[in-house]
């Protein structure tokens, strides 16, 4: 075990790393983004005669305080740990690891995303639990809507607003309405999303009113589905599936729309996907480094989307 553990070397399971990377279809850019947060993790370690393998809770959290004795801003200790994360992804899928020791140390250290709700915890599923959700919808419509919001994060208004023709299926991407809330209004989604939307455009022909151009319609009216009709119709199976509890007063017993978008977010990032693409896919409203989003380059961001959002299995 020793001698396997001098063969793994901090800089030889960074080039095993950034090859994985590079098979993941991930550009160089995103590659560099955590080139460098890993080698200086690397050089704190070796001050204290220790490599990425022997790597624990206690050191990590020792790391947290480092970075913030040198002055970096919150969001810089997120992405040297988007990237820290992410590689210890990749060490447990190659068995090297047990588990990934960033994911506790950054739950308990380092912000949410998103402080909701004065403080408390949104529902957040597993990608497994997802899987299941989803694959519990028989109505093709309110799966197609539960699948959309789960691959792309969008708002409840968002999704309403969606015409058919704000579909690009070469480039598999949305173009969504501009809103206040909203920076980038391109999200993009995967083949097992294009292939539910597609099941319910067909059934969609059977119900839209002949001027209708929303791709989500209402059984009643055959005209664009409402802000109550999406809620209804995602608690209605939701609790269906034992994600929801209406009766509760704790918004951890519930699960709606908005879990969604939570759920797209942290699973991104888990996954390894750099903030800074994770808030372009969001759309979040720009206050700083404004100069930072507007060079993120679209095709990037799909390939980084697209090998970091989770398949479900959705049929």
């Amino acid at each position: 075990m020793e001698s396997m553990m001098l063969e793994l070397t901090d800089e030889y399971l960074i080039k095993k790393f950034e090859t994985d990377c590079k098979l993941r279809g991930l550009t160089e850019g995103t590659i560099k983004s955590y080139r460098s947060p890993l080698k200086i993790l690397s050089s704190f370690l070796k001050e204290k005669g220790l490599s990425f393998l022997q790597m624990d809770r206690d050191v990590l959290r020792e790391y947290v305080g480092f970075l913030r004795s040198k002055g970096l801003k919150q969001k810089t200790i997120e992405n040297h740990f988007s990237a820290i994360s992410a590689l210890y992804e990749y060490l447990v899928y190659e068995k090297i690891v047990n588990k990934n020791v960033a994911l506790e140390v950054r739950k308990r250290y380092l912000h949410r995303y998103k402080k909701e709700d004065n403080g408390s915890i949104r529902k957040l599923i597993s990608v497994e639990e997802m899987a299941r959700f989803i694959n519990s919808i028989p109505d093709i419509r309110d799966k197609a809507m539960a699948l959309l919001l789960a691959k792309t994060g969008i708002r409840r208004k968002e999704l309403i607003a969606i015409d058919l023709d704000d579909i690009d299926w070469e480039k598999m991407s949305i173009t969504l309405k501009p809103t206040p809330k909203r920076s980038n209004r391109i999200v993009f989604f995967d083949d097992e999303t294009a292939i539910v939307l597609r099941k319910w455009i067909l059934k969609r022909m059977t119900i839209a009113k002949p001027d209708c151009k929303a791709l989500f319609v209402s059984y009643q009216t055959g005209k664009r589905l409402d802000r109550s009709g999406v809620y209804n119709a995602f608690v209605y199976w939701a609790e269906r599936a034992g994600l929801h509890n209406p009766n509760s007063n704790k918004i951890e017993d519930h699960f709606t729309h908005h879990n969604c978008r939570h759920w797209f977010t942290t699973w991104l990032m888990r996954n390894g996907m750099p903030r800074e693409l994770v808030e372009e896919l969001r759309g979040d409203a720009r206050k700083e480094a404004v100069d930072l989003y507007y060079h993120i380059d679209l095709e990037e961001l799909k390939k980084a989307y697209l090998s970091c959002i989770p398949k479900l299995g959705v049929e």
